[in-house]
């Protein structure tokens, strides 16, 4: 009997451990409206890009790269544009086809943290994986700020992506017309 009861309460605060994390976590983000961070991205191991974004919630990004191609990516939340010195024409993407359709969405990051498991893997971050139409993401937090700290995906090109946040500053003010897609079209 002692066996089964002690079992009950590891178990039992485990589950309470997990879902105030969660649960705080959630919080958090509900009072969220906008981020601006510099970034860390690595592609496949091979290629490091690093920039500075700005998210509106809900969907809108733009994100200006540190490389010699003044590389440029923003979403109005419906489309995505990549642009750059180096290309002759600009990349559009229906952004609910990328995975960044789902980290740029604030209800859909708060609909699947009621329902995920943070992965214990990782000792600096609460680590959540989440799975949807066939989309493999991972989303990292803070375990001091709960901040949103970055996030692990795999482009249309099934290349994976990490991205790293750094220097994160939260609901600062922003101006909608930085969104505007149509500025960035060669």
């Amino acid at each position: 009997m002692k066996k089964y009861l002690i079992f009950f309460f590891i178990f039992f605060f485990n589950i309470n451990v997990q879902s105030s994390s969660n649960q705080k976590i959630i919080n958090h983000l509900e009072n969220i409206n906008s981020l601006q961070f510099k970034f860390t991205q690595r592609i496949d191991n091979n290629n490091i890009e690093k920039g500075e974004c700005i998210i509106l919630y809900p969907k809108k990004i733009f994100c200006k790269y540190h490389d010699i191609y003044n590389k440029i990516l923003v979403s109005n939340g419906k489309s995505l544009i990549i642009n750059s010195d180096k290309i002759k024409n600009y990349y559009r993407y229906p952004l609910d086809k990328t995975p960044l359709n789902f980290i740029l969405d604030k209800k859909f990051l708060i609909s699947k943290m009621n329902e995920a498991e943070d992965d214990k893997n990782y000792p600096f971050y609460y680590v959540f994986n989440f799975e949807y139409e066939k989309n493999l993401i991972k989303v990292f937090f803070d375990k001091e700020s709960l901040d949103l700290m970055g996030w692990e995906t795999k482009d249309i090109y099934q290349n994976l992506i990490q991205t790293f946040l750094s220097d994160i500053n939260i609901n600062i003010d922003v101006e909608e017309k930085i969104f505007s897609i149509q500025k960035y079209i060669n």
